[in-house]
């Protein structure tokens, strides 16, 4: 059973930082999938932020994350990571792991995901 459990979300202030954990089980990291986060904003759609291969080679974020959100993988422990730095108020949303047993080379859309996870919630105050 696929399970991903994501963790360390909180509120800080701007400027700050967070690194969001997703704990995953019932993977074969050895297979090539593809993993990705993404928020939803209250009255908002839900949006991509970072995608990654489980390979590593191909990331992708989305143009409103780019330069302080780095997604990263450890597939020993099979956890995805979301490092957050230089965190506005407009990034404060409902954050979501998301994984689908297929490669890719982008963030694709959150319809393409079929394992997701309960979601952590980070805010951030001006």
């Amino acid at each position: 059973q696929v399970q991903l459990v994501e963790s360390g979300g909180g509120s800080v202030q701007a400027g700050g930082s967070l690194r969001l954990s997703c704990a995953t089980s019932g993977f074969r990291y050895s297979s090539r999938l593809c993993a990705g986060w993404f928020r939803q904003a209250p009255g908002k759609e839900r949006e991509g932020v970072a995608a990654m291969d489980t390979t590593g080679t191909n990331t992708d974020y989305a143009d409103s994350v780019k330069g302080r959100f780095t997604i990263s993988i450890d597939n020993a422990e099979n956890t995805l990571y979301l490092q957050m730095n230089s965190l506005k108020p407009e990034d404060t949303a409902m954050y979501y792991c998301a994984a689908v047993g297929s490669p890719c080379g982008r963030i694709r859309s959150l319809y393409d995901y079929n394992y997701w996870g309960q979601g952590t919630q980070v805010t951030v105050s001006s």
